[in-house]
C-alpha cells in the first residue's frame, strides 16, 4: 500500500466510525486552534454602509468634471451628517462612510483644492467606492463548522459579534511508548539505552494537531504489562504506540492488540522512514502502531496519524500540504518506496537542500533540517533545479 492509499484508508474509516466530539462554549480567545462545533453567520451587511476605499473627495458623478463647494468632511467612524447637494462634495478618508447624495470617490492625487472649493475631474457612480454588503450579506455563512481557528477565523468571528465560540473539545490521545531500552529522559543511560524522546515528541506533535497528549509509562517488552497499558490507552479517543510493530522476536504489539479482538487495516505501508505501520480499531477506539524510531515516528505521524487526530478533533477535512521546491544539489534514490528524508527548506520556501543523515535514529540530523524532502518512489534521480515535494516542519 503507497501513502497516498494509507492516507484514504484512514481518512475513510475515521470519518466513518469515529464519534463527534462534545462540544463546548469558549471566549473568543481561547477559540485558536479550536475547531467550530456550528456555522457562524454574519449577523450585519459586510460592510453595513457603503465605504470609501480611497483617500479624496466623495461626490455626485452627474456634476463632474467641474468646480465644487466642500460641505464638509467623512471619516471613519464620524460620518458627514446630511446629503450632497448638486455641485457639492464632502473630503472623504479611506473607510469612512459614503455620505448620502454622493457615488462616486475623486482620490485626492486627482483633485485640487481651491478656497473652500475642489477642482474634481471626470468620475463614474460607483468608483472607488465599496458598495453596502460586497462582502457578505446579513447570514451569509462566515466560518463553516468544521473549521480548525486561526487568526483570519478570530477576525471573521470578532466581525460577527462572537464573543464566545462553540468549539469542539479537544480529543484525548494516548501516547504509549514501547521497549526494555527506554529509560526516562532525565536518567544517565547506559550504553545499551536510550532516553524516551519519542513520547515528548509525539506529544507536541499531538498539541501541535489540536489534541491533549496524555503520556502512559513506557511498556516493557513483555505481553502482560504491554496488553495492560494498551487497554488502559484504548479509553482515550486515540491511541499511539511507538515501537514494537517490526518483525523481531520482541515485537509484541500487532499480537497484543490481536488479543484485544483489534480490525487492523493495514500494518506495513511503502514509505521510508516507518514502512512498519499499523493502524486499526480496538474497542471502539483507532490506534496506530508507529515505528520506534525517532524519524520513523514522527514521519508516520505527521502523514498518517495527524489526519486521524485532526477527523477525531471534529474538522470536516485534513489535508497534507507537500509543495515543491528546486533542488540545490543532486538527489539518487533507490525507487520503490516513498522517502521522507531530512532537507533545509530555504527562506521563502522556493530551494531545498538534502542533508547527510545516517537512518532513522540519527536525531541530530533532523534537528539540524527544517523539512522532510519527499522522494517519488516511482523516480530514481533529480537533477539539480528541478522540483521536488517537501514536507516542511
Amino acid at each position: 500500500m503507497n501513502f497516498e492509499q494509507a492516507r484514504a484508508c484512514i481518512v475513510e474509516n475515521v470519518a466513518r466510525l469515529g464519534a463527534a466530539p462534545p462540544a463546548a462554549e469558549v471566549p473568543l480567545d481561547d477559540a485558536d486552534g479550536r475547531v467550530t462545533a456550528e456555522a457562524v453567520h454574519a449577523d450585519r451587511d459586510h460592510p453595513a454602509v457603503a465605504l470609501s476605499v480611497r483617500d479624496g473627495f466623495a461626490v455626485r458623478a452627474a456634476d463632474t468634471p467641474g468646480r465644487l463647494r466642500l460641505a464638509g468632511e467623512s471619516r471613519a467612524g464620524v460620518p458627514f451628517v446630511g446629503q450632497v447637494a448638486p455641485g457639492e462634495a464632502v473630503e472623504i478618508m479611506t473607510g469612512a462612510s459614503m455620505p448620502a447624495g454622493a457615488d462616486a470617490v475623486v482620490m485626492v492625487e486627482y483633485a485640487r483644492r481651491e478656497d473652500g472649493y475642489v477642482v474634481a475631474p471626470a468620475a463614474e457612480a460607483g468608483q472607488s467606492v465599496s458598495p453596502q454588503g460586497t462582502d457578505a450579506r446579513r447570514g451569509d455563512e462566515l466560518v463553516p463548522r468544521g473549521r480548525r481557528i486561526g487568526f483570519v477565523e478570530i477576525a471573521a468571528l470578532a466581525s460577527a459579534g462572537c464573543a464566545n465560540v462553540r468549539v469542539y473539545e479537544k480529543p484525548r490521545v494516548a501516547i504509549l511508548p514501547t521497549g526494555d531500552e527506554l529509560v526516562d529522559v532525565s536518567a544517565t543511560p547506559a550504553p545499551h539505552q536510550v532516553r524516551n524522546s519519542n513520547a515528548h515528541s509525539l506529544a507536541a506533535q499531538v498539541r501541535r494537531a489540536g489534541g491533549i497528549a496524555h503520556a502512559l509509562p513506557a511498556a516493557r517488552d513483555e505481553r502482560a504489562a504491554t496488553r495492560a497499558l494498551i487497554e488502559r490507552g484504548l479509553g482515550s479517543s486515540l491511541l499511539l504506540i511507538s515501537g514494537g510493530v517490526s518483525a523481531g522476536r520482541y515485537d509484541i504489539v500487532e499480537d497484543v492488540l490481536a488479543s484485544l479482538d483489534a480490525e487492523f487495516y493495514f500494518d506495513r505501508v511503502a514509505v521510508q522512514p516507518g514502512q512498519p505501520l499499523v493502524f486499526g480499531r480496538a474497542r471502539g477506539t483507532f490506534f496506530f502502531g508507529l515505528p520506534g524510531n525517532p524519524a520513523s515516528t514522527m514521519v508516520t505521524f505527521e502523514v498518517f496519524a495527524r489526519a486521524a487526530l485532526e477527523l477525531l478533533a471534529g474538522q470536516s477535512e485534513t489535508r497534507l500540504l507537500l509543495p515543491l521546491a528546486r533542488l540545490t544539489a543532486e538527489f539518487r534514490h533507490k525507487p520503490g518506496l516513498t522517502r521522507f528524508l531530512p532537507a533545509l527548506l530555504g527562506a521563502g520556501g522556493a530551494e531545498v537542500t538534502p542533508l547527510p543523515w545516517h537512518g532513522s535514529g540519527d536525531l541530530p540530523a533532523l534537528a539540524r533540517a527544517n523539512a522532510f524532502l519527499v522522494a517519488d518512489g516511482a523516480r530514481e534521480s533529480w537533477r539539480p533545479g528541478e522540483s521536488i515535494r517537501v514536507l516542511p516542519r
